[in-house]
């Protein structure tokens, strides 16, 4: 300290701490010169004096002017000391930046200019402070001075030209820094952090893309700042980076893709796209390394393909073709069970673009992996099986398709048509607005007369008997209306000929029991029309009910469709098809009178022309009236249908059972009725319960009497005789 004093005069110190920055500013150029001198002499221990005099007693004074002077002073000194300066940097550098955080603002700012003098004299030596003043730029940049901040800038474009010259500036030590800060909101330290990773990466001799990884995320949260320029910033770094990528032969893809997938569900649109678009990137020139992450990278692509925003859907559906149509095997980490899970995730999707695409990968994984994903079947049929209730027709269809798949095997089909029945009789609402639909795909995808089978062979033992009528309804009418089952119609339209024929016929006899309309339909269909007759006959009261007349008057209508032409041809050869109009005046005789399906039924039987019977017939029925032909056919016609000729207790010749098939539908139709009363009985005991709970408790309150004998008129008995009056 006496050896500063003795070589600095006392009016020196005094002016560099008085308050006049001029004063100060004199002095600063007084002490420059003094210790130029003794740099010049080789009097490094003054110096060193001068340098900790200006430390202790002035930048730790409590006197803010003493702060700003001994600031200058050291700024004075390292010029003075010019080439020299390196060997005092430590003394000279250290209070400045302990000065950064000076309550003073003027003192901040004067630390700020003091060490911008000194970075221009040492320049490369003052890398070895460059963490410090790193971290020191970032808090000036926020600083709540205007003044401040502004001298920060100046300070920060001079460290950057400093270290892009530098061959001593330690990338591996910044990045761990860098990377601290790089979440922090504040904007003025984020364009410090931008403008720094955009400067060291314009360096030829520094690898900023291979710690792309570390600030990466940080790049993609500054994408949705609130300021225009600092997101245009990060837009413009992120966009060089990506053409780094593209040039480069090495890269580190595993670490990246993992920021960009959760990018991609960023809530920001702009964020959205360019993850979105690094991603398509990456899925082009990734290649093997990206197998491991196809399972994270599918679950961001696939809400994305249904974005609200059309630029993000393009990226997301190139994408995701890009993706499918790249070839990975099993045994190289690509793991389908995962993928088979974000698949099946994505089916509870709200959007119907993205449910699309996750069916289209289950069904590619079934086509390339079956085997594994067939492992993993438990894990997603659920699913697959409620998708069926999905209300878009194309998720339906698609849903269809994979099952059909899945169904190849017939195990997995027999469980895929249990599990069908099952969902339609635990949601009524499948089988009424989606039911014809899932039937008929399935059809065409599994053949139908292979579904058909199974569904009779399943609803034959149902014990649920409302529904197993319901759905033998369902699929009769299917059946009898929908193009793709037209060859089960021709089959069965050969039953009484046709040994297949005859075989579908008799396989779907037993579960159409359930169902009168349905049996009778059937019949009809197949040309058994002798046992249709005998079905009608044996219809009794309770099967008569609103609900068969519903069915009865569909059939009427579906008589008049293309599908019966051929029955209707029929009618021209009454001697021949005897049957068809007795079984048809049967149905007649059940309708209401004044329904339009009777109507409809009477006037087409009134259209058969009198032509058609022959000559006797027609003496016999002089009015010519063909509702009389039927007495008079019995005795002179030659009768050709089903069941004509009886052998063996009942089998006709086409090898038919008819008198056990009748049977068999009387025995169904009884447990149905049985049904029936048990449930309307069960219904009528449940009121009566409730109405004995009522009166009682009316009784024990008092309101209300039980009836007493004297109440009650008895009407007089039929046997006795009236009195006079």
């Amino acid at each position: 300290m006496a050896d500063a004093l003795s070589v600095v005069p006392a009016a020196v110190l005094r002016n560099l701490s008085d308050k006049l920055y001029e004063k100060r500013k004199n002095a600063a150029i007084d002490i420059e010169g003094i210790v130029k001198q003794l740099a010049a002499a080789g009097e490094h221990d003054k110096i060193t004096a001068v340098i900790n005099l200006l430390t202790t007693e002035y930048t730790f004074s409590p006197q803010a002017n003493q702060r700003k002077g001994g600031l200058i002073g050291l700024a004075a000194a390292t010029v003075g000391l010019t080439s020299e300066a390196a060997l005092h940097l430590e003394r000279i550098v250290q209070p400045v930046l302990n000065s950064f955080s000076d309550q003073d603002s003027r003192v901040r700012y004067y630390a700020c200019e003091a060490l911008y003098n000194i970075a221009k004299v040492v320049r490369g030596d003052f890398i070895i402070f460059f963490n410090q003043i790193f971290d020191a730029l970032c808090k000036l940049s926020a600083d709540s001075d205007a003044n401040v901040q502004s001298a920060a800038h100046l300070l920060d474009r001079l460290v950057k030209d400093i270290v892009t010259e530098s061959d001593q500036f330690s990338i591996e030590e910044f990045i761990p820094l860098l990377r601290e800060r790089m979440d922090v909101l504040n904007p003025y330290v984020r364009q410090v952090l931008v403008g720094w990773i955009t400067v060291l990466d314009s360096v030829p001799d520094i690898d900023m893309l291979g710690f792309l990884p570390d600030f990466l995320d940080g790049l993609f949260n500054m994408l949705s700042d609130s300021s225009h320029e600092i997101r245009q910033q990060a837009d413009s770094a992120l966009s060089e980076f990506l053409q780094e990528i593209k040039n480069s032969p090495s890269v580190d893809y595993g670490r990246m893709a993992e920021i960009l997938v959760q990018r991609a569900g960023s809530p920001d649109e702009f964020t959205r796209l360019t993850a979105i678009t690094w991603i398509n990137e990456f899925v082009k020139l990734g290649g093997d390394q990206l197998v491991p992450y196809y399972a994270d990278i599918l679950g961001a692509i696939l809400p994305c393909i249904s974005d609200k925003e059309e630029k993000i859907r393009v990226v997301a559906r190139e994408t995701n073709e890009e993706l499918r149509a790249m070839k990975a095997d099993p045994a190289e980490a690509f793991d389908v069970g995962a993928i088979l899970s974000i698949a099946r995730r994505q089916l509870s999707s709200e959007w119907e673009a993205t449910r699309i695409e996750a069916l289209h990968w289950i069904s590619t994984l079934l086509n390339e992996h079956r085997t594994e994903v067939l492992q993993f079947l438990n894990d997603i049929f659920d699913t697959l099986l409620k998708a069926l209730s999905d209300p878009s027709d194309e998720v339906v269809l698609l849903v269809l398709d994979v099952h059909a798949c899945i169904a190849k095997d017939l195990q997995h089909f027999r469980q895929l048509v249990v599990f069908l029945v099952h969902n339609f009789r635990v949601d009524n609402s499948l089988l009424e607005k989606r039911g014809a639909l899932i039937i008929r795909q399935l059809c065409v995808l599994l053949n139908a007369e292979r579904v058909y089978r199974e569904l009779s062979t399943i609803l034959e033992g149902e014990s649920d008997l409302d529904f197993a009528s319901i759905m033998v309804q369902a699929l009769n009418l299917i059946l009898l209306t929908s193009s793709e089952l037209s060859e089960i119609r021709d089959l069965l339209k050969q039953s009484l000929v046709n040994p297949a024929g005859k075989d579908l016929y008799v396989s779907l006899y037993a579960s159409w029991c359930h169902s009168p309309m349905a049996i009778i339909s059937l019949c009809l269909l197949a040309q058994t029309y002798r046992h249709a007759s005998a079905v009608i006959h044996s219809l009794v009261e309770e099967d008569i009910n609103v609900k068969f007349l519903v069915q009865l008057d569909k059939l009427i209508r579906l008589l008049e469709t293309p599908i019966f032409a051929y029955l209707r041809l029929q009618l021209l050869e009454p001697g021949r098809y005897i049957w068809l109009f007795k079984a048809l005046y049967g149905l007649l005789m059940l309708l209401p009178q004044q329904s339009a399906a009777f109507k409809i039924l009477k006037t087409r039987l009134k259209a058969v022309p009198s032509y058609s019977f022959n000559g006797e017939q027609l003496k016999k029925t002089s009015s010519g009236n063909p509702y009389q032909f039927l007495n008079h056919m019995a005795g002179g016609s030659q009768i050709t249908e089903d069941d004509d000729i009886t052998v063996d207790g009942g089998n006709s010749r086409t090898g038919i059972n008819f008198a056990a098939r009748l049977q068999q539908f009387k025995q169904m139709q009884y447990q149905h009725r049985v049904h029936s009363k048990t449930l309307a009985q069960s219904r009528k005991n449940s009121t009566s319960c409730v109405f004995l709970c009522q009166f009682a408790g009316d009784t024990e309150t008092g309101r209300t009497k039980a009836p007493q004998l004297s109440d009650i008129n008895i009407p007089p008995s039929r046997s006795s005789k009236r009195g006079p009056g």
